[in-house]
Formats: C-alpha cells, sequence, structure tokens
C-alpha cells in the first residue's frame, strides 16, 4: 500500500503534496484524541513522515503548517529570497519598475490563473459581457471559481464576501477596485453581499482610538455605498459594533481560533513574541465571514452557502489559512477571485497608500489636486527630451499614467490606440497624462455627487442586520 502511496505521489505538484501532509497531519492528531490501537497510530505517523519527506524532496523545503511552498522557480535558479516581491496583508514592494510578478506570485501562492476559458464560462453563464477588470487580467487568479460557476450553471446560489480597512477619513481610487468589480458580479449573478470595515484590525494595528477607527468605518461607509450598491441585497458591518451582535459570527470566530495554532499565524503573518494577542487572534475574524452561518438573519442559519471573496492578492494569506481550517471545522471552503495590485503614483515598485497623500488620488480630491497629482507626482515611462520620445517612444509597462487608464477607461479600443501611439512615441507623456486627468476628473465627480447623497439613515439601513432580498 505504500509503495502505491509513494509511487502516486511523484505525479503530484508541490501543493498537493503540501494538502496531503496537512491532511495526514490531521488524520494523526484525530488518531490520537479518539485513543485508536497503537500500531493504526504508529502507521499513520509513518505515512506522515513518508510524505513529509516527499514534499521536502520535490520543494527543497521543510513542511511548515499553514505555510503552502513557495515560488520554485525562483528555488531552482538560485534566485535570492531577499530578491522576491514582498506581498503580505501590510506591504506590497518590489524591485521592478513593472510592478510585482503576478505569474510568479501565483506559483508561489498556490493559486490558479484566469484563464481565457473561464472568462468565457463566465460569460457563458451570466449572459454578460465579461468586466474590463476581467478583460485586461486586472482580477488574474483565482481559488475555486470552477466550483462556484458550477454551481451557479446548478441553479444553486452564493454569496459575495468583500472588506476594507478603514485606516483613514477618505478612500482613494485604488480602493475603488474590489468594490467596483464586486458590484459587477452582484449583479450579473444575483446573489447577497456582505461587506467587512475591520476597524478592530485598525485599532490593533494603528495608532487609534476605537472611536476613531469606528468613525472611519462609518465614513469608509459612505464612500463605499456610493459605489451604487443595492440596500436590499447588500450588508455592511463594522467588527466592532456587528461581532457582539451575532452569536452565528462569534462562534465560528472561536472554531477557527481552537484550530489555528499560534506557530501557524506566525508562520502566514509573521507575528513575533511581542505582537499584542489581539493581532494574533484577528485573522479568525476576518476568516469567519467566509460562513454563511456567520449571518444567520441572511441565510437562515445555514451552513451550506459557498462564499466568494473578491479582493487584492495581498490578502490571499488570510484565506488559505480559512480553506485550510474549514474542512476541520465542517464548513466549505471560500473561493477567491484576486486582483493586482493599483500603483503609487510613483511607480508600481509599491501599491498606492492612503497615508502618503501624494502616493494617492484620494476621493476627496478636487479636479485641480487630481491634475496638479498627476502632472506632479504619475511616474513616467517616456523618455528624457521630446526628441528622444519620438525616435523610441515610451515604455506603457512602467507608465503610471497609462497603468492607470487600464483600470478607468472602459473603451478597450481607445485604450489599444492611446497603447501603440506613446509606445510608438507619437503621444507624449504630457498628452497621456491628460487624458488620464481627464478620466479620471469626472469620474472623481461623480462619486463625490452621489456621496453627497448618502445620509446617516441611509448608511444605519446598510449596516442594520436583516433579512436580505433573497430566500435560503
Amino acid at each position: 500500500m505504500a509503495d502505491i502511496e509513494n509511487c502516486d505521489l511523484k505525479s503530484l505538484s508541490p501543493l498537493q503534496l503540501f494538502e496531503k501532509v496537512t491532511e495526514q497531519g490531521e488524520k494523526v492528531r484525530a488518531l490520537k484524541a479518539g485513543k485508536a490501537p497503537k500500531d493504526e497510530i504508529d502507521a499513520a505517523v509513518r505515512m506522515l513522515l513518508s510524505l513529509k519527506l516527499s514534499y521536502k524532496t520535490a520543494t527543497g523545503q521543510d513542511y511548515q503548517a499553514g505555510l503552502p511552498p513557495r515560488d520554485l522557480a525562483s528555488i531552482n535558479n538560485g534566485t535570492k529570497e531577499e530578491d522576491e516581491d514582498l506581498v503580505d496583508p501590510w506591504t506590497v514592494q518590489t524591485s521592478n519598475a513593472k510592478g510585482v510578478d503576478f505569474d510568479k506570485l501565483i506559483v508561489r501562492f498556490g493559486s490558479s490563473k484566469i484563464d481565457t476559458d473561464l472568462i468565457n464560462r463566465i460569460e457563458r453563464a451570466t449572459g454578460q459581457k465579461p468586466h474590463r477588470f476581467l478583460r485586461r487580467g486586472i482580477f488574474f487568479s483565482h481559488r475555486d471559481m470552477d466550483q462556484i460557476l458550477q454551481a451557479y450553471e446548478n441553479k444553486k446560489s452564493f454569496y459575495l464576501y468583500t472588506g476594507r480597512g478603514p485606516s483613514s477619513q477618505a478612500m482613494h481610487v485604488g480602493h475603488l477596485i474590489p468594490f467596483i468589480f464586486t458590484k459587477w458580479l452582484q449583479e450579473v449573478f444575483d446573489v447577497p453581499l456582505v461587506i467587512q470595515l475591520t476597524d478592530d484590525e485598525k485599532y490593533l494595528w494603528k495608532d487609534l482610538t476605537t472611536e476613531k477607527a469606528y468613525e472611519y468605518s462609518i465614513e469608509n461607509a459612505k464612500d463605499i455605498i456610493a459605489c451604487g450598491f443595492d440596500v436590499n441585497k447588500t450588508f455592511i458591518f463594522s467588527d466592532l459594533d456587528y461581532l457582539g451582535t451575532s452569536t452565528g459570527f462569534y462562534k465560528n470566530i472561536v472554531k477557527v481560533q481552537k484550530h489555528v495554532t499560534f506557530n501557524q499565524v506566525k508562520g502566514i503573518f509573521g507575528f513575533t513574541d511581542s505582537d499584542c494577542i489581539g493581532k494574533i487572534s484577528f485573522p479568525a475574524i476576518q476568516a469567519a465571514p467566509s460562513f454563511s452561518s456567520s449571518f444567520p438573519q441572511i441565510f437562515n442559519g445555514k451552513e451550506n452557502i459557498q462564499c466568494l471573496i473578491p479582493c487584492a492578492i495581498d490578502q490571499d494569506p488570510y484565506f488559505r489559512m480559512t480553506r485550510d481550517v474549514a474542512p476541520r471545522i465542517g464548513l466549505l471552503k471560500p473561493a477567491l477571485m484576486h486582483s493586482v495590485f493599483f500603483p503609487a503614483l510613483q511607480g508600481a515598485q509599491t501599491k498606492m497608500s492612503a497615508s502618503d497623500p501624494n502616493s494617492s488620488i484620494f476621493l476627496t480630491d478636487s479636479p485641480k489636486q487630481i491634475k496638479t497629482k498627476i502632472n506632479k507626482h504619475a511616474f513616467s515611462g517616456g523618455r528624457d527630451t521630446i526628441e528622444e520620445h519620438r525616435k523610441y517612444g515610451g515604455n506603457c509597462d512602467v507608465d503610471v499614467s497609462f497603468m492607470y487608464l487600464t483600470f478607468f477607461l472602459e473603451d478597450d479600443d481607445r485604450l489599444e490606440q492611446l497603447k501603440q501611439a506613446y509606445t510608438s512615441g507619437e503621444l507624449l507623456t504630457g498628452e497621456l497624462k491628460k487624458v488620464l486627468i481627464e478620466t479620471l476628473q469626472p469620474l472623481v465627480a461623480a462619486h463625490q455627487e452621489r456621496r453627497k447623497q448618502v445620509t446617516d439613515e441611509i448608511v444605519k439601513q446598510f449596516m442594520t442586520p436583516r433579512k436580505l432580498a433573497f430566500e435560503f
């Protein structure tokens, strides 16, 4: 039997081997907890050690619970780890002017590429043209999206979950990306949506009072509502507010907490012994909305409604942990769709930050501020002189103005024309910046007008636990 197992192991990918080791570890713990016969436990332990050896042989890495294998390409090529892109829930950094290598990140995180076949399947299932974020690879990676589509094709519903960490009173245009896409998903699939405002996280990580963190939640909720979400299909909640009122939510937090060790969260999130215990336990709070039983008022207490999470890929560590623990607490793994990062004005080496006013276009900025920021700070892929630019052309791969247009310019043909003109040298950097300014100014102004209509009463409606316009 062991020979057959070992033969089969050779055909497994590193991620599949990782999952095998994890499953076998759970089996050993269950046998020990159930006081199984010694020979049965010993056989299970031997299999676990064999699996760990196979994993190390395949990856060159020791198995660590909750930590999927790193990018094998960089290991095999002898790339120094310090040269790798740094991507975690709090920091995004790369030395490459083109930005993070997302193909390598897919391998490192063990997710799947959103390819043409999947995009076509989404189009067939919804009867709608794929969103520009799909057409342009802005949402580029997924976990189990095929399962979501299979369920939907079989008339089985699911729900959406996304969130926002309210670290400032004003959101920037980069924060709109998951909400723009989530709104499209909600409309084309006609499903419920829950939006988590992690004000507790911001209190734990930043120099904020709980009162200020909650105030930011309310202000950010107004910006989110201004994206056009339907109050009858959307529940927005603050952790500081909702966690204490929902028994289902807290029960799921405790279940996750019991099944994730301190060693695992240290490995996944880099926590140290000097971090407060609130940080260490927080990942379970971000995991809980992945389970429908956290919202009994919406799903009538059902535990079998699958969740789809659109988010930037820096949030994936939370949900790798969630997907690892879900089967052990008898709940469904959430599916995910990952987006690329929205780059800072100064270049794609880091993402736009709310803490640096010059790295961001805020949703409160005036037309003049938008124009000044883009003209002064937007990193250019153009040449040093007009003569050189006309001769050699610009580089769209590093030009921030062009990057921003891929997010916000709807017309595919117009975008391609701009790319060709800039690359050939026909279009100058200043002219490309002008196109971006003329794209963002009306977009931000329209958002500001919609936000003015969002009253405190409307916010209260969205944030009141209640039944939505769906039957479960």
